[in-house]
């Protein structure tokens, strides 16, 4: 069982309505606002729960103040993600007294962390959900419209439990998977979707919330999750993307047989329609030879993992609990360019870790020359309340060395990207087509700035983002581009048809 719990107040006069309680449910504008910061898994918990909403007859909306109905689905893995949320709640505390029908409810994993603390920090909250009982949120609203038609605020709290507040079992039970509908109008593009295939974490690593904000790690059944693929690929989704917080520990028995990540790929792959599979993020320990076997054995998995080492530095690793040293890293790597040769690897990088010195920051480096990154993703570190690493280390890396460290280290990548990113110069690469590029690049020497309104943007097999002049109308198919020029992030082409090479017997090295 979850924890949930009713804190009920009388509303203040200014907010007082005289609306009867049918009118609140069924009388009342079905403008939706939701307002997502996170991950990917933040963003297909919105997806699902505006999915649910829709299916009551809400209607999604861009403008906040037009909303009656005001949802935040927020991210405890940066401090700077929840402060964006209290920042946002502060704006709308204007708007809740003067609009006593707007219903404001805050999901997500701030909400398993913080609790009753939005409560008191933000009084107009009308309900907190946390991330495992994200079924309850259309519920939860209908009934804070009840609450708010006899002139009281229901506080709601529906969250997990903590780590330390039961059996395995229990704190296992009260995070729940919630996957019904899916609303295409929420993803990234109508061709690409995110499916999860596991909930939780149970690596524990020093400096991280997820644990604890997403319970014990739990995966779902291959049955179930082919099935969801299938619908997918009925609303016309070429690209599916597998979620997990350590997607490759992934592990469930089913029909007396036991499924890893690898089992799941050979699956899923024969669905019709589904072009590409790829999953993120992994856990460098659990990267095992049969997951890198079916990704060589199977056409439609990218050729793309993405394995955060977070540091370069063993003893910066050990205080943050990664369970593996760069030795461990560095074989991994090697049977990945055995078994996968041309893979393309990205990372995470934390820098300014308590204790961290310029010697360590300076190994963080080296593991970058060494590796060669498609891209990282570099975070200065942010002291969590309630991690191992805010209890036991101080945060004692200046800011402005934090900062410094951070440039340094994204510097190094972006040269090494665009060096590697040349390679693919003169080379074929196919691309799924997502639609129109989504920022105009500079124009470079190769590329007119005429064509850049034309420009549309796709990846590669092997994740890399490829802009390119075409018809809108190949959003959603594969295409082959000639590379003609790069930047760190981009490879720049033309569009050459099937067509055309089989006319004029056109023919260029083709790249994952």
């Amino acid at each position: 069982m979850s924890q949930s719990e009713e804190i009920t107040q009388e509303v203040p006069p200014a907010v007082q309505t005289n609306s009867a309680p049918d009118e609140v449910v069924t009388d009342h504008n079905h403008k939706l606002y939701i307002e997502t910061v996170g991950c990917q898994m933040n963003m297909l918990d919105s997806e699902l729960v505006v999915a649910d909403l829709r299916k009551r007859g809400y209607e999604l909306t861009q403008n906040v103040k037009e909303a009656e109905t005001v949802l935040f689905n927020t991210c405890s893995v940066r401090e700077h993600a929840e402060h964006k949320i209290y920042s946002s709640l502060g704006r709308l505390r204007y708007g809740a007294r003067k609009n006593p029908k707007k219903v404001i409810g805050v999901m997500g994993c701030m909400a398993q962390k913080d609790q009753k603390l939005i409560f008191q920090k933000a009084p107009q909250v009308d309900f907190v959900v946390g991330t495992g009982q994200l079924a309850q949120v259309a519920d939860l609203i209908d009934k804070a419209r009840v609450n708010h038609s006899q002139n009281k605020r229901s506080r709601e709290l529906a969250v997990g439990l903590g780590r330390k507040d039961g059996k395995r079992d229990e704190i296992t039970n009260s995070f729940q998977s919630y996957d019904p509908l899916r609303d295409p109008e929420m993803r990234p593009s109508p061709y690409q979707a995110f499916v999860r295939i596991m909930i939780g974490c149970d690596k524990f690593c020093s400096y991280c919330v997820v644990p604890s904000t997403r319970g014990p790690e739990q995966s779902r059944s291959p049955r179930e999750i082919l099935s969801e693929v299938k619908v997918l690929a009925d609303q016309g989704v070429k690209e599916v993307t597998l979620l997990g917080q350590t997607v490759n520990s992934y592990k469930h028995t089913q029909d007396g047989k036991l499924f890893r990540l690898s089992d799941l790929l050979y699956l899923i792959h024969d669905v019709a329609g589904i072009d590409r599979i790829k999953f993120v993020t992994s856990y460098p320990k659990d990267m095992t030879n049969d997951l890198l076997e079916a990704i060589r054995d199977l056409p439609k998995a990218t050729r793309y993992l993405h394995v955060p080492l977070q540091h370069g530095c063993d003893e910066v690793l050990k205080h943050m609990k990664r369970g593996y040293t760069v030795e461990d890293y560095r074989d991994m790597m090697q049977r990945i360019n055995e078994i996968l040769p041309g893979c393309s690897v990205s990372s995470d990088f934390i820098v300014g870790h308590p204790g961290e010195t310029e010697e360590s920051h300076q190994k963080s480096l080296e593991s970058i020359r060494e590796f060669r990154f498609k891209n990282s993703f570099i975070f200065k570190y942010s002291e969590r309340p309630g991690t191992k690493a805010a209890e036991r280390f101080a945060d004692d890396i200046p800011e402005d060395v934090k900062k410094r460290r951070n440039n340094e280290m994204l510097d190094l990548q972006n040269e090494i990207s665009e060096e590697d990113n040349a390679e693919f110069i003169g080379k074929q690469v196919e691309v799924l087509v997502e639609g129109p590029s989504k920022s105009a690049l500079k124009a470079s020497d190769n590329v007119s700035k005429e064509s850049l309104a034309e420009q549309l943007m796709g990846r590669s097999k092997c994740d890399r983002i490829v802009v390119f002049d075409g018809n809108p109308r190949l959003a959603g198919s594969l295409a082959d581009v000639e590379v003609i020029d790069v930047t760190p992030t981009t490879l720049i082409g033309n569009i050459i048809t099937r067509e055309y090479q089989h006319q004029t017997g056109a023919s260029l090295p083709i790249l994952q």
